[in-house]
């Protein structure tokens, strides 16, 4: 598992700089970024060590000379061809892709049309496609990514459009949906290169630390020295056979809604992103039997769910709140199995060594095909996963 502390804010090349230091190969990143010379123009690349406020930390800077005039189909297009050209995972090529889109688009709403201004420089090219390989060197891809809350900063900054706002508007639009805090300085501490590189490679953001072991840390130095070490902290570990999260509740009570209806708005907010939904059976005003819908849902998809359950149920009104819960540690495996004959493969749930759960649907299958009971069938299987597991 990795976790990305942004506690100091993310940049580009602070993001690269942290997954060298975490331990990405250095040599192919190098490559990498050597392709888009090959493509486009030349980029230089200077790596060393820093310090900020007494944490020492690595540092990327890129240099270009004779960069042509780049718009927004310009970036996209030279990702695609540098990545294209270079020995990486389909989920890297395609990472890279998708935040030079998100730069792209969040441009285009902005300003309605895509002048990249600021991003268009090489450093931009060079650390989508240089975190990308250094992310596939690390299997990034392969594992769960955290983040914590991204700190923003504020204040204004001075930018081609005058002076703005921060967080940048580009830098917002790329972080709907996803938790932010100020500060703690008044000072730019996320671009929008950072912001898209985030956004799309966290899988589950927390307020704290998750329960992990961690074994490596990397940190990557931000330009300018602030009140707070202006370093991004990327940390590497081993998963515990359970880890803490936080989730949010979404709720409502409901009394006059049909079966039918509270049964489809579940299928629906399932299908929508919810981690869970159930009905608890109440006792509501006037005695009226009722129902208590009860959804568990990310932070960053809260908002959308309750919507949705504003909308199918009719309810005026939902209640949110943060929750803290444990999660045991689990893996879908394949086991194959045999029943009658009939031979099948079944997704079993492993949860360390609390529990293993064949998934309904295969246990289904394989009483329809064989023809008995589904009881039958998932003592059969039962059976085999304890002779593999016990």
């Amino acid at each position: 598992m990795i976790l990305i502390d942004c506690s100091s804010g993310i940049a580009g090349d602070m993001f690269l700089a942290a997954l060298l230091d975490l331990g990405a190969d250095e040599n192919k990143v190098l490559r990498a970024i050597d392709k888009i010379g090959e493509l486009i123009t030349e980029v230089g690349v200077r790596i060393r060590e820093v310090k900020r406020r007494g944490i020492r930390a690595k540092k990327v800077d890129f240099y270009a000379e004779g960069w042509p005039p780049m718009e927004g189909e310009d970036l996209v297009n030279y990702v695609e061809r540098c990545v294209e050209e270079l020995d990486m995972s389909d989920e890297a090529r395609g990472y890279a892709i998708k935040v030079a889109e998100t730069l792209v688009e969040a441009e285009s709403k902005i300003h309605g049309e895509a002048h990249l201004h600021e991003l268009g420089r090489p450093d931009t090219i060079a650390e989508i496609v240089g975190a990308s390989v250094a992310l596939d060197d690390l299997r990034a891809f392969d594992t769960t990514v955290y983040s914590t809350p991204l700190a923003v900063g504020g204040g204004t900054i001075e930018t081609s459009h005058g002076k703005l706002p921060v967080p940048a508007p580009a830098t917002l639009e790329i972080l709907k949906g996803f938790p932010i805090v100020g500060g703690p300085v008044k000072q730019e501490l996320a671009t929008p290169t950072g912001a898209s590189l985030l956004v799309n490679i966290v899988d589950s953001v927390t307020e704290f630390y998750p329960m992990m072991k961690p074994s490596r840390v990397g940190y990557g130095a931000g330009e300018r020295e602030l009140e707070i070490p202006n370093v991004l902290r990327v940390v590497s570990g081993e998963p515990l056979d359970a880890m803490r999260e936080d989730v949010l509740i979404i709720e409502t009570n409901l009394d006059d809604v049909p079966g039918e209806v509270v049964g489809y708005a579940i299928d629906r907010i399932l299908r929508e992103g919810a981690r869970d939904a159930c009905i608890i059976p109440m006792i509501a005003k006037k005695g009226r039997p009722g129902q208590i819908l009860k959804v568990i849902a990310d932070r960053g998809n809260a908002e959308h769910l309750a919507r949705v359950v504003m909308e199918e149920t009719g309810s005026l009104g939902v209640r949110i709140y943060r929750c803290e819960r444990i999660v045991l540690n689990r893996e879908v495996v394949p086991v194959r199995v045999s029943v009658d004959g009939y031979e099948a493969e079944v997704r079993v749930k492993v949860a360390g060594s609390f529990r293993v759960k064949p998934e309904y649907e295969d246990l289904r299958e394989i009483a329809e095909r064989t023809g008995k009971p589904l009881r039958v069938v998932m003592k059969l299987v039962e059976d085999k996963l304890r002779e593999l597991y016990d």
